[in-house]
């Protein structure tokens, strides 16, 4: 009865007719009266798992939340949604928090953030003695553990104010991520009674991970920058000084662009944040400063510029990403020098041997990650220790690679034999060195010049070669020891290839193409929605979040009924926001667009089929991968599978006129066995599509 209570709320208030993965245990959880701890990934929706208990419980439920910032931006949602809420921080003088507390004892509010510094002050505790707190939620609970990575001392009152109080409240924690002995610390310091504790899984399925190496990271960034300038994002760097020079190349080129670090003001990261909250910035360049407590929905995009510390900081920036479920990117610009940088910040932190060691470790895991062949969400799934992950998700850059497997087990077998002849005592570079036959002065010293191994991989420059070494750890045919001085050392699976008995193979990358989408009636949107936001001072996406606006302009809502249908559009913004919505969209054009297949349609029909349909309908491929959201490259690819199954099909449209014959000569000449040599032999002009379209058309192969 009460999960049907909460239902009803979760669409009169928020707009959503269904909870989302894992929500609907943790709000039936608290309701049923348990101390409850849920480990939920940046963007699942942990605020709406303590708001909707609060909203049915009576009295009132006090949050404990970190930063002034996410306070301000959480009340003003709420109230926006026409929920009773106010806050607590140093903001306010003593009249004013003496206030709220008695309008809180008379009934006007139900939820009430208060800032940890505030729990210590047994002055504070008296003025909440009469406070009938139902529930106390305590948000980023990790900061109260010293092994969690943003450790806040001020946490550690939490235990200390529920011991204050005349009457215990419900208690409910929640966090991001959380190791063996974050969550002990949590349940121990926060004083949670036999809590039912809930993982709700970390998986972001609509985010996008790819690692980039070997780049010109600057270049990369004014070109990303460039291809997404109508998007947010935020670019994160490891120091202050990157970050400052970030910032002036992105403004020299006139984009809007802020900058967050600790060496700044106050005032100067607060106006860079509002300024980048309120869409007046598109582009953010910060430090690991910045983000905490940020609920900034519709932020596209997050770019790592240099390697982050350990893959639990990495992937609560990366999760800042893409908060309102819509497709977001995140990207990992990799290069060598990253990990020294890290090394550096590391060993000039005051830290125990043993967490030093740890550190070390958790380090090496986000180098593997850089350099390893398999999908990425995978590695980051089970590092955080999710069992039963699909080996493609097809959304990353690892398994949306459509390049060729390469064997290079005899390079492995070089790379593995020089390890062994150096007795596994010495790191990756000197490794390198050997290799490339280096008369490094080192090398020359330990007679390494002498061995059968040096200079057997000469023609490979010395990054190459580290690079290389590098993703075999990654895929664990090496292992690298902890420590200041970590040195390179074989695993059985490099015994087995040094023996004959397996392979070693690896993916050549190739370049990938994006699509243009028609969003003209989702601009106008988010413009009506920056008119509103300016108008009611407060941040866009509390107005309505990107992807309520994307099915505004997906289905072309005519009249209030379709307009409260929208999913993210409760009754209090139907009511507030509904008239001027509709006016824009019926005054575009209305009516809901029929030239895209429906769900029920693409799961009735494969999906190479349906672009074959419309093919044949008359629309290019061009229009096509605009109309079905998918990649150029993907509607070719699904005309191409069409003539492999006996489809009739235009070969033409696949294959150049002046390419074809080229092609048909190259295949003579080389074979139609592999794709790759084929490419290479041609000019840089002929694509790979066309080159399988002739081994399909010709050969019945591709």
């Amino acid at each position: 009865m009460m999960l049907e209570k909460a239902g009803k709320i979760l669409k009169q208030y928020y707009g959503y007719s269904d909870f989302r993965k894992g929500q609907a245990e943790i709000v039936e959880s608290i309701l049923q009266g348990k101390d409850t701890l849920a480990i939920m990934p940046t963007g699942a929706g942990k605020s709406l798992c303590y708001q909707i208990p609060a909203l049915i419980f009576g009295g009132v439920s006090l949050v404990i939340s970190p930063l002034i910032s996410l306070m301000k931006d959480q009340v003003d949602a709420l109230n926006n949604l026409g929920i009773a809420a106010a806050f607590i921080n140093s903001s306010l003088e003593q009249g004013e928090v003496e206030a709220r507390i008695r309008e809180a004892q008379q009934g006007k509010y139900k939820l009430l953030y208060v800032a940890p510094e505030r729990l210590a002050s047994g002055s504070f505790a008296s003025l909440l003695k009469d406070l009938p707190i139902a529930l106390l939620a305590v948000d980023e609970a990790h900061c109260v553990s010293q092994w969690g990575h943003d450790f806040r001392p001020s946490y550690r009152s939490i235990g200390l104010l529920v011991s204050r109080l005349p009457q215990r409240p419900i208690i409910a924690a929640f966090t991001a991520t959380a190791t063996q002995a974050v969550k002990r610390d949590i349940i121990n310091l926060l004083t949670l009674q036999k809590p039912s504790c809930y993982l709700t899984g970390f998986n972001r399925e609509n985010l996008s991970f790819l690692v980039r190496r070997g780049e010109n990271k600057k270049d990369f960034v004014l070109r990303y920058v460039e291809e997404n300038k109508a998007q947010a994002g935020i670019i994160y760097a490891a120091t202050r000084k990157e970050v400052d020079n970030l910032y002036e190349l992105l403004r020299k080129k006139g984009y809007g662009v802020g900058k967050y670090h600790a060496g700044l003001r106050d005032e100067e990261r607060a106006a860079s944040q509002d300024a980048f909250l309120y869409d007046d910035i598109r582009v953010m360049v910060a430090t690991n400063a910045f983000g905490m407590g940020i609920d900034k929905s519709n932020v596209r995009y997050v770019i790592h510029y240099n390697l982050p510390k350990n893959m639990e900081a990495y992937y609560q920036e990366a999760g800042r990403a893409g908060r309102d479920g819509e497709p977001s990117e995140c990207t990992l610009l990799f290069a060598p020098q990253d990990v020294l940088l890290q090394k550096y910040l590391l060993e000039n932190t005051v830290l125990s041997e043993e967490r030093r060691n740890n550190e070390h470790k958790k380090l090496q895991a986000m180098v593997d990650y850089c350099y390893t062949p398999q999908c990425l969400r995978k590695y980051i799934l089970e590092y955080f220790g999710e069992a039963n992950v699909a080996a493609d998700c097809g959304n990353c850059s690892n398994c949306n690679d459509d390049g060729e497997l390469a064997d290079i087990t005899i390079e492995a077998q070089k790379i593995f034999s020089c390890i062994a002849r150096m007795k596994g005592e010495y790191g990756i570079s000197l490794v390198a060195e050997v290799l490339k036959g280096s008369k490094n002065k080192k090398v020359l010293q330990l007679n390494f010049d002498q061995l059968s191994t040096y200079g057997l991989l000469q023609e490979h420059t010395l990054q190459e070669l580290k690079d290389r070494i590098n993703s075999l750890v990654a895929e664990e045919y090496l292992t690298i020891t902890s420590g200041t001085y970590p040195v390179v050392k074989l695993q059985n699976k490099a015994v087995a290839v040094l023996k004959g008995q397996e392979k070693v193979f690896r993916k050549i990358r190739e370049k990938e193409e994006k699509v243009l989408v028609d969003d003209s009636l989702f601009e106008l949107l988010r413009g009506l929605r920056k008119e509103i936001s300016t108008r009611e001072k407060v941040p866009p996406y509390i107005v309505f979040s990107d992807s309520t606006l994307k099915e505004m302009s997906r289905c072309c809502p005519q009249d209030e009924a379709a307009f409260l249908a929208v999913k993210g559009v409760g009754e209090a913004k139907a009511a507030r926001y509904g008239r001027e919505f509709l006016e824009l969209i019926k005054g575009y054009g209305g009516g809901q667009r029929e030239d895209v297949p429906t769900q029920s349609e693409q799961k009735e029909t494969p999906s190479h089929l349906i672009t074959l349909a419309m093919h044949q309908a008359g629309e290019n491929l061009g229009e096509i991968a605009v109309k079905r959201r998918i990649k150029l490259a993907t509607a070719q690819e699904h005309l191409l599978r069409c003539g492999m199954e006996g489809q009739p099909i235009d070969w033409d449209v696949l294959i150049p006129p002046h390419s074809e014959n080229l092609i048909l000569e190259k295949i003579r000449e080389l074979g139609a066995e592999r794709i790759k040599p084929l490419k290479e032999a041609l000019s840089d002009e002929v694509e790979y599509i066309a080159i399988k379209a002739v081994l399909g058309k010709h050969f019945g192969k591709c």
